[in-house]
């Protein structure tokens, strides 16, 4: 009888000792940690800690100084040129703030990706743009209008809507419920959960908000002084014993992450 050996599954993200300074700041300092495919990772921790920075590294848009970044299994640290662009065609970003051009029309801003990178015909473009607009949505109507012509949470579903337009594999979030009401925020929330499903994708959202993390996340790391010290289930998060954990999902002034306060 022939043995079978079980197949293993390869981690979509496979972030290993990554570390990152500027200068003499400190801000990776060796974080490791695995997403596997379809999995949303939440990535937690107050201002200034690394979030972005983690993400950018993973992307590409920022070089490591130590550690690997495996992408389905390949090593992605220090690719360039044509191999690079082949790796960045698995992602989609969800920029904090937004980041849509005030120059183009909304249709234009959400097809970039398919124009400028795939070289996608505009009228094809076009009709995709739309179709992600519903999506999320909005009327088609909107692909008309300017960025400047759109309340914030109007913003962030085109920004979503530009995030997924490639049909991406993976998708970052950098706060994407920033400076948007509750209401609005839980909408985003949403609208995150049902378009990650609906591409079978894997994400790592960074966020502040609680609300978020209990509605987007499978699993949370916290990211304390250029280290993650916490990983688990959103379930264990709740009761997770760790005292930075405890203060910061409670939003306690009291505890051990000390909050440098300056005067003005």
């Amino acid at each position: 009888m022939i043995a079978i050996t079980p197949k293993i599954e390869v981690p979509k993200i496979e972030v290993k000792d990554l570390a990152k300074a500027f200068g003499r700041k400190k801000v990776l300092a060796g974080v490791s940690f695995t997403v596997n495919k379809g999995e949303s990772l939440v990535v937690i921790g107050g201002s200034g800690t690394g979030k972005s920075v983690l993400l950018k590294n993973i992307i590409g848009l920022l070089r490591p100084d130590k550690g690997t970044i495996r992408i389905d299994g390949e090593d992605t640290t220090r690719f360039a040129g044509s191999a690079r662009d082949t790796v960045m065609r698995k992602f989609g970003y969800l920029f904090q703030g937004g980041a849509l051009f005030d120059s183009l029309p909304i249709w234009e801003n959400v097809a970039f990706g398919l124009i400028q990178a795939d070289g996608m015909e505009r009228d094809k473009a076009k009709e995709i743009a739309l179709t992600k607009l519903q999506s999320v949505g909005l009327d088609k109507e909107v692909g008309a209008l300017f960025p400047a012509e759109l309340s914030g949470g109007m913003q962030k579903r085109v920004a979503l809507a530009r995030a997924i337009a490639r049909d991406p594999e993976i998708i970052f979030f950098d706060e994407p419920t920033t400076g948007l009401d509750p209401i609005m925020a839980d909408v985003i929330n949403g609208l995150i959960v049902k378009a990650s499903k609906d591409l079978g994708a894997t994400t790592i959202t960074i966020t502040h908000d609680m609300a978020s993390v209990r509605k987007v996340a499978d699993n949370v790391a916290m990211l304390y002084e250029g280290k993650l010290i916490w990983q688990g289930t959103v379930k264990a998060m709740e009761k997770s014993g760790n005292p930075f954990v405890e203060q910061f999902i409670h939003g306690r002034a009291e505890g051990p992450i000390a909050i440098k306060l300056q005067d003005h």
